[in-house]
């Protein structure tokens, strides 16, 4: 299991992030997101994973449940990805992890870049729609 966070910008830009030296997705764009640890709830890692990607504090009703996907590609196990989406926290966003991030960018949600990860143009694509659940990648 995994999170997402949709962080967005007072003119509703979407933060994005160029991911680098992953070994998964590398150039390909994202948004802060990670695998959930032991114990730990889909609200505390999506804060978890945002403050330590792009150096925001999300408050604890700061991140709002917008969309969950269920999603395979071939050769990997399926996963299941919960979206916050927040339009304030503490903080500017900062590219916190360099060696894994090439750089964060604002962009619009509904003309993403080409080299969005597939899923999680599909769940923001989905989101805006008013979705709030998505499978992606099943035959």
């Amino acid at each position: 299991m995994d999170v997402h966070a949709l962080l967005f910008d007072g003119v509703g830009r979407v933060l994005l992030m160029e991911r680098a030296n992953t070994g998964y997705a590398d150039g390909m764009a994202g948004v802060p997101s990670g695998h959930l640890e032991a114990g730990e709830s889909v609200l505390e890692a999506v804060r978890r994973e945002t403050f330590q990607e792009v150096g925001v504090r999300l408050g604890e009703d700061a991140a709002r449940f917008v969309h969950v996907s269920h999603r395979c590609k071939p050769g990997e196990d399926d996963r299941v990805g919960f979206f916050f989406a927040a339009t304030r926290w503490a903080g500017e966003p900062v590219n916190a992890e360099p060696h894994k991030c090439a750089r964060i960018w604002w962009h619009a949600p509904d003309a993403l870049p080409s080299n969005t990860i597939d899923y999680i143009a599909d769940a923001i694509g989905r989101m805006r729609g008013g979705g709030a659940f998505s499978v992606h990648g099943w035959r």
